[in-house]
């Protein structure tokens, strides 16, 4: 896994993991306005890292070289874990191994293990990854209208048929399937003491069983809405917005 850094002068830490679908660089409208007072650390995941070889793991396997990566970089803490979507499901697990300890952690939009009949899951990833695997193959388009209400502009779509065509379809499908079923302990223990988990108003039926998993295992967690934008837009489409929610859970 690649990690690339930003602003590594500074003693507060920040790690910004990307969705799925998207490389690291979906946070370079983020970095500029972080990283003269933050230390960024940004994970190119297994499976989107356009310069490394290798399909995507797991969400348990990623949270766990993640916490090793930094423990190793002398990061035994850190002032805040930001994951969307697929990034918040490895920030769920990272709060749940307990391995580093974070001070402040985003889940936005992540995706929480489904409890769901066996059968059901299958049905549900074989869905998910028909439908990315046939935007692959017939475009991003197809993409945009299923999953997102937000309008992206042809340059945005364009770096989505990029990432598209060099992902393979072992990635896709584990992607969603470890997103939908990755394995958390019954009784999560963290010492975390701010966890606030965000979804955009137009997703809030598409989350309503993440809201109920987050509630039910993270009692203490915040939930914030917001308004304007669709799943996974915020980095791109309000990168200002994203910034300055950062620097209000770490104290500025």
């Amino acid at each position: 896994m690649t990690i690339h850094e930003f602003g590594s002068e500074n003693e507060r830490v920040v790690l910004l993991i990307h969705p799925s679908l998207v490389m690291w660089d979906y946070y370079e409208y983020v970095i500029p306005l972080l990283q003269d007072r933050y230390h960024l650390v940004i994970p190119a995941l297994p499976g989107y890292d356009e310069d490394g070889p290798g399909d995507f793991t797991s969400v348990e396997e990623i949270a766990a070289e993640l916490a090793g990566w930094l423990a190793a970089h002398g990061h035994t803490g850190i002032d805040c874990a930001y994951g969307c979507s697929m990034g918040g499901s490895v920030v769920a697990r990272m709060l749940a191994d307990g391995r580093v300890r974070i001070r402040s952690a985003i889940i936005d939009g992540g995706i929480t293990p489904y409890q769901l009949p066996w059968v059901l899951t299958r049905l549900i990833a074989v869905r998910d990854f028909l439908m990315i695997y046939l935007g692959k193959l017939a475009g991003p388009r197809l993409i945009e209208k299923a999953f997102t209400s937000d309008e992206y502009s042809e340059e945005d779509l364009k770096y989505v048929e990029k990432v598209l065509k060099f992902i393979s379809a072992r990635t896709i499908w584990r992607t969603f399937d470890s997103c939908n079923n990755y394995e958390m302990p019954e009784e999560i223990r963290t010492d975390c003491p701010r966890i606030e988990y965000w979804y955009a108003r137009t997703e809030e039926k598409a989350r309503r069983w993440d809201i109920r998993y987050i509630r039910k295992h993270f009692p203490g967690a915040v939930f914030r809405v917001f308004e304007d934008f669709g799943h996974g837009g915020l980095a791109v489409l309000k990168p200002e917005l994203l910034a300055s929610e950062i620097e209000r859970v770490t104290g500025g």
